[in-house]
């Protein structure tokens, strides 16, 4: 029931504790280490790394749950981006977040694959230009790492900057981009070429 002031109370340690293990999470092998994906209510809600800052991404994992459709279906798209048949991800999708790092996010998941934006681009994109600094705070927020594709960010002059995977990561991420973008518009050149002679 409303208080006397008329706010809603807030919710009991038990309703607490049940929207935190209402989350499931599965581990994969991927060439970029160990990820952990966590689903929530509403869709996958973190991907993280496998060597995390604590406090990054303040979410409970739930339980371990390797056989959840939507666990699956993030699997099975990491591993089609992986290996050069996926640019973009189609799944529900659940960040926590402030409104803002909700904007900063859903700019980010429009820069296209083999592509990069610096933080002011981002920051102009969502209509708060004086804001780079604040868009780099929530760019390192980021719960959803590679599908939500906060590597694609670098500094104004181009150069890598802080990723929560690590900077080598980061540029291995870059690097296998470019290269399958460039693969790919090989194959709109050529398209009698065989596959063995492209990556050689």
């Amino acid at each position: 029931m409303p208080s006397e002031n008329g706010e809603q109370p807030l919710p009991g340690l038990a309703i607490v504790k049940a929207m935190r293990i209402a989350n499931t999470h599965k581990r994969i092998s991927t060439p970029v280490g160990e990820l952990t994906l966590v689903a929530g209510r509403q869709g996958l809600a973190a991907i993280l790394w496998e060597h995390e800052s604590p406090g990054r991404v303040p979410l409970e994992l739930g339980h371990e749950e390797s056989s959840a459709p939507l666990l699956l279906q993030a699997e099975a798209q990491l591993m089609e981006y992986f290996a050069g048949r996926r640019r973009r991800f189609s799944l529900p999708l659940d960040p926590a977040g402030t409104l803002f790092q909700q904007q900063v996010w859903a700019a980010l998941r429009t820069i296209p694959f083999g592509e990069t934006r610096s933080y002011a681009q981002i920051a102009c994109q969502i209509g708060r230009p004086a804001a780079a600094r604040a868009v780099g705070v929530a760019n390192g927020r980021n719960p959803l790492s590679i599908v939500t594709p906060c590597h694609r960010v670098v500094g104004a002059s181009g150069a890598l900057t802080g990723f929560a995977g690590g900077l080598k990561t980061k540029a291995f991420l870059l690097d296998w981009e470019a290269r399958a973008a460039a693969a790919k518009q090989c194959r709109h050149e050529h398209p009698r070429q065989s596959f063995s002679s492209r990556w050689r």
